[in-house]
């Protein structure tokens, strides 16, 4: 077994060209939030991103739904995301505060998650004797109570399971937030892509920016999303075992005249395929998504399209109604066991906060907390252990053999 405890050099033996603690490579909500975190940890903190705020965040729907998205042989990831999304309430407060105001659109409304025939109402069934299993609160409805509950539904909703613990946010307002409170926090933002990380003969020491700037720092944190295991000069051995995902989003308007359009998110699977519908107090409502995996493709198309408002329409025959604003494709960082890579890898002073599929939202808060204690104190909060990249490593594969 690995020791979770990373190596650290103590403060006066430092190399005065080390600018900073902590370099965080990537700037979506992950690597904002490790580096707000770490600064608030009194670490010197610095982040390279050519656009610090974007990333999937910006076609995320920003679901807060571990119970509703729980699978089965996912039990471990379960508690990750309960432990996180308990902290959303505090964690939006602070993030408020830390950011001058600004509000993420944290909202406690809900899930509900609908069968449309005898098959979809078969897999609800178990889903909920496997959310009973667990411990978690979930309510079976009738076709007839689901429509009570949002009366836009198609008349052929089978049944359904009320989760009221699974909430929402807005990821781009969070994205917002997030960059606020570290350029607040006096973390350094570097508006240029890492190129290539920088190392000695035993440990990562910074990284080369595409604008030829060179930043050193004592530990460096990978947290680039999909892009993070195509880093010039990480050694193979520690490279992140993450691929894109696509999945293409749309967003509609609900015009005053059609509010309340729905109260909460509304999922389903339909012919075999994963739609929500996520309404914003604002009036927008989130469709999506495709999980396409189709390398670095970020092509909206005329097919992702329809499918998602063909099922859509299914779920909420009202929606072909809407305004359709915005059509978006992104990619999530997937990883083998689509768990995130969180903690230290093989080559010390290099970390990673990747791979955390369709939950980067919800892991926000809790991935923001496990990195800021190991980059301050060197110790892996135990809730992380079992997610951390050497699960991965040749080393690891080795001991199995």
């Amino acid at each position: 077994m690995h020791s979770s405890r990373t190596p650290r050099t103590p403060r006066t033996s430092r190399t005065p060209r080390s600018g900073s603690d902590v370099l965080v490579i990537g700037g979506g909500i992950i690597g904002l939030v490790t580096a707000w975190r770490a600064a608030a940890r009194g670490l010197r903190t610095v982040l390279a991103d050519p656009a610090p705020g974007g990333g999937a965040a910006q076609v995320a729907a920003g679901m807060l739904a571990p119970v509703t998205e729980l699978h089965y042989g996912e039990e471990a990831l379960l508690g990750l995301g309960l432990a996180s999304a308990a902290r959303y309430p505090q964690f939006a407060a602070e993030l408020a505060e830390a950011s001058g105001g600004l509000d993420i659109g944290y909202r406690a409304c809900g899930t509900l998650a609908v069968a449309l025939d005898a098959d979809d109402r078969l897999h609800l069934r178990e889903l909920h004797a496997l959310q009973r299993r667990c411990g978690l609160e979930s309510e079976w409805l009738t076709g007839r109570e689901c429509r009570r509950l949002e009366p836009l539904l198609a008349p052929g909703v089978r049944g359904g399971l009320r989760v009221d613990g699974d909430h929402q946010v807005d990821p781009r307002r969070l994205a917002a937030a997030l960059l606020a409170a570290c350029e607040r926090a006096g973390v350094g933002i570097h508006r240029s892509g890492a190129q290539q990380l920088l190392t000695t003969t035993d440990r990562a020491t910074g990284a080369l920016l595409a604008d030829g700037t060179e930043l050193l720092a004592d530990q460096v944190v990978l947290a680039a999303g999909s892009f993070t295991g195509r880093l010039a000069g990480v050694p193979p051995e520690v490279a992140a075992p993450v691929r894109p995902v696509k999945g293409q989003v749309l967003r509609l308007t609900v015009p005053a005249a059609y509010a309340p359009f729905l109260s909460r998110t509304v999922r389903a699977v339909v012919r075999g395929s994963h739609v929500y519908l996520v309404p914003r107090e604002n009036g927008e409502l989130v469709v999506g998504a495709t999980s396409e995996e189709l390398g670095w493709d970020t092509t909206v198309t005329a097919g992702g399209v329809y499918e998602l408002l063909r099922d859509a329409h299914e779920l909420v025959p009202g929606i072909t109604e809407l305004p359709l604003t915005e059509t978006r494709a992104g990619l999530r960082p997937g990883s083998p066991d689509n768990a995130p890579l969180l903690g230290p890898t093989d080559l010390p002073g290099l970390h990673l906060a990747t791979g955390h599929y369709r939950n980067g939202v919800l892991l926000t808060p809790l991935t923001g907390e496990v990195l800021a204690e190991l980059l301050a104190t060197g110790e892996l909060p135990e809730i992380a252990r079992p997610f951390t990249p050497r699960r991965f490593s040749a080393a690891r594969q080795e001991s199995y053999a």
